[in-house]
């Protein structure tokens, strides 16, 4: 049993619940296989019939503690065995790990005794190599002298030089170590002994000179970067090291730099250059310098020259300009991290001279191209709808005005008003052709002009396109549009309302001229005394529009409100609320319905065209003089039961037709009258009890009265006493 219980308790993993449950099933005989882990009730309940033992039960639990003590007892003695036997091992590696730390300090010991030793040999050695070098050097010099002399004394006798060395091109850089040193002592000797000797020295350093650099030359074309590194090397001891500088440049940019655009190949071309010259040339930096400045003053400076040359087409001319410039710049930017730190503004300097000449009349040319480009897109406008521009008339809201005093006076019509078909001149096309011409301009000008001049340039070319598009375009159309505006009180008919569209359009060409201003004139004035006259001449401007544009709303305003007027004074009949008892009915009179008729449209052509606070100030506007016209009109009628009625009618079709204005005060005013109205209905003996309601009691009393004053039986409700209360 012992050993069966140590195989369950090392078991992974292993729970007493479980043991004690296997124990309880073996006892039982039902269980021996149960590996799961059911509840011992689960268990019992499954055996069903079986008979449960208790005292069989507890008897197994008795002896198995038992042996779980004496097996206790035995893992215990086992436990101290082992502890034992470990401690004693551990004793036994102490003892190892000590005599090998004695070991470690003797091995340490002698190896700093054997660096001592190694120290004091190298020292003895290194003394004795500087005898020894002491001993040399002045022998090796005079080795060097006397085959120096050797070489010299074949230039100091009479006829040509033969010796291998200058001769034997395999031998060539033999040749320039002393060529290069013969030339340096030829300069200290007296020209009155050696001047032949020297002459001919000097023509063998210039060949030998000339052929070291025609070797680099060759060596570049094969990139033989090791060649070029040892004879770039070689000729940076000769006078002429900076023609093997130009030899180079001048092949590198031999090739093609991108077709026909130059630009796409610089910069790879640089790049791939830059990598040859750190690994050939001792002064990478300043060399690369000297590469980059051919590249501006020769390759750029021939090929602007060459684009530019032509002014015939300022369009073009300005465009090439500017994506010449642009260009020219961002490669300064990708070059500037070839270049020294001494050359920092290089680059920008040599830019400056390529375009000076151009930069400095720039803003002449393109101040006249734009005048010319918005001139002719406005004439070509006007071509399009075959009209002639008129010159502003002088005087014109005089004359308007005695237009309206004889009209009013005489009922004379003289004013001939011509409305173009409804034209307004006004096209969004053209204002987006001008301010694309004119973004274009100010894009090159932020680019060509240079810092100074830039606020100046951008203001003047801000003015030509406010003076074509606002001035030329714009307040033209608006006077024209002022003009075709219909006199009130001119006819029966409803008048052509064609100014609400041209509010609408100059609203578009402001905002987006605002917008123009904003992202491209702003700022490059910001911070700068132009700002001051940007901004005095853009409110002055806009001033002039929004004074024009409310002068046309209060006209057109007055227009259909003067229709109104006179359309109910001569189609409202008196009878339409003065009707027999006999006739008797809820309709809306026909005038009423006509005006309506009519209103609606205007309202939905307001609201299309004007939008913000302005749309609820004009949709307010309108519904308040609708509203005196109508309260006015109704003050001129008499009315008996049945007229009323058609009164309450009508006042309900307007009522209805004024919802849209979405204007409280407009709708308070309406619902006003409409108790007015009322008024005119209720019986005698109730208009105090309506005229206290909630809608009249806050009326001035004589306006009550008013109203009650229109009714036919008004003497019988005076003579009845049935406004007491009322007048009071």
């Amino acid at each position: 049993m012992l050993s069966q219980y140590m195989e369950e308790f090392e078991q992974e993993p292993f729970e007493v619940s479980g043991f004690v449950e296997r124990l309880t099933w073996r006892t039982n005989n039902e269980c021996d296989n149960y590996t799961g882990k059911q509840s011992q009730l689960d268990g019992i309940i499954a055996a069903g019939i079986k008979d449960f033992n208790p005292t069989a039960l507890h008897d197994t639990f008795i002896q198995t503690i038992k042996d779980l003590k004496i097996l206790q007892e035995k893992q215990q003695a086992k436990c101290e065995r082992l502890e034992e036997a470990l401690k004693q091992e551990q004793e036994t590696h102490a003892k190892n790990i000590l005599k090998l730390q004695e070991r470690h300090q003797l091995a340490s010991d002698v190896f700093w005794q054997l660096d001592e030793k190694i120290n004091s040999v190298a020292g003895k050695i290194i003394h004795l190599g500087e005898q020894l070098e002491n001993v040399n050097t002045p022998r090796s010099r005079s080795v060097e002298a006397q085959t120096l002399l050797n070489y010299m004394s074949e230039f100091l006798i009479a006829g040509p030089i033969v010796n291998d060395i200058f001769t034997d091109p395999t031998r060539l850089y033999e040749a320039a170590d002393v060529i290069q040193k013969l030339y340096a002592i030829a300069q200290d000797l007296p020209p009155e002994k050696f001047l032949e000797s020297k002459k001919k020295i000097e023509r063998k350093y210039d060949e030998v000179e000339r052929r070291l650099i025609e070797e680099f030359a060759t060596a570049q074309k094969s990139e033989d970067i090791e060649k070029m590194k040892k004879l770039a090397q070689i000729l940076s001891q000769f006078k002429g090291y900076a023609q093997c500088i130009d030899a180079y440049i001048e092949q590198s940019q031999m090739t093609p730099y991108g077709g026909k655009d130059i630009f796409i190949g610089i910069v790879p071309m640089c790049k791939h250059h830059y990598e040859i010259i750190k690994k050939v040339f001792a002064n990478p930096q300043q060399v690369m310098s000297k590469f980059i400045l051919n590249i501006y003053q020769l390759k750029l400076h021939q090929y602007a020259m060459t684009k530019l040359d032509d002014k015939r087409d300022e369009e073009k001319y300005l465009k090439t300009l500017y994506e010449l410039y642009s260009r020219t710049l961002k490669l300064s930017s990708e070059l500037q991290h070839y270049m020294s730190a001494m050359d920092d503004d290089l680059l920008n300097k040599l830019t400056q001279q390529i375009f000076q000449k151009h930069l400095n009349g720039y803003a002449e040319i393109e101040s006249k191209f734009l005048t010319t480009k918005c001139s002719t897109e406005l004439e070509k406008f006007y071509v399009s709808k075959n009209h002639q521009k008129k010159p502003t008339e002088r005087f014109q809201e005089l004359k308007r005005d005695m237009q309206v005093l004889i009209r009013t006076k005489a009922n004379i019509n003289i004013a001939q008003v011509e409305d173009y078909g409804g034209e307004t001149f006004l096209s969004e096309e053209l204002a987006i052709k001008m301010l694309q011409e004119a973004n274009a301009s100010l894009k090159r000008c932020r680019i060509l002009s240079n810092e100074a001049d830039l606020p100046v340039n951008i203001i003047k070319l801000n003015d030509i396109l406010l003076r074509f598009l606002m001035h030329e375009h714009a307040t033209y159309a608006l006077d024209l549009g002022l003009n075709i505006i219909p006199i009130a009180d001119t006819g029966r008919q409803f008048p052509q309302l064609y100014f609400f569209d041209v509010v609408q359009k100059s609203n578009i060409i402001v905002h987006l001229l605002e917008d123009q201003c904003n992202t491209s004139v702003v700022p490059c004035v910001l911070n700068t005394p132009k700002y001051s006259e940007y901004v005095f001449k853009k409110r002055i401007l806009m001033e002039q529009v929004e004074n024009k544009l409310d002068q046309g709303l209060d006209r057109t305003l007055n227009a259909v409100i003067g229709w109104v007027k006179q359309y109910l004074l001569n189609e409202q009949k008196k009878t339409d609320y003065n009707k027999p008892d006999s006739e008797f009915d809820t309709i809306t009179s026909a005038a009423c319905l006509h005006v309506v008729q009519n209103i609606h449209p205007v309202i939905q052509q307001i609201k299309k065209c004007i939008d913000g606070e302005n749309q609820k100030q004009i949709l307010h506007e309108f519904g308040v003089r609708l509203h005196r016209i109508i309260y006015d009109h109704l003050q001129t009628m008499q009315f008996n039961t049945a007229g009323a009625m058609c009164a309450i009618c009508d006042v309900n079709e307007y009522r209805k037709c004024i919802r849209e204005l979405d204007s409280p005060l407009v709708t308070q005013l309406f619902d006003i009258l409409h108790a007015l109205c009322n008024l005119l209905l209720v019986k005698p003996e109730n208009l105090l009890e309506v005229c206290t309601g909630e809608t009249l009691n806050y009326l001035d009393k004589s306006v009550v009265r008013q109203f009650i004053q229109l009714r036919a039986d008004f003497r019988d409700i005076k003579n009845n006493n049935n406004l007491k209360g009322i007048i009071e």
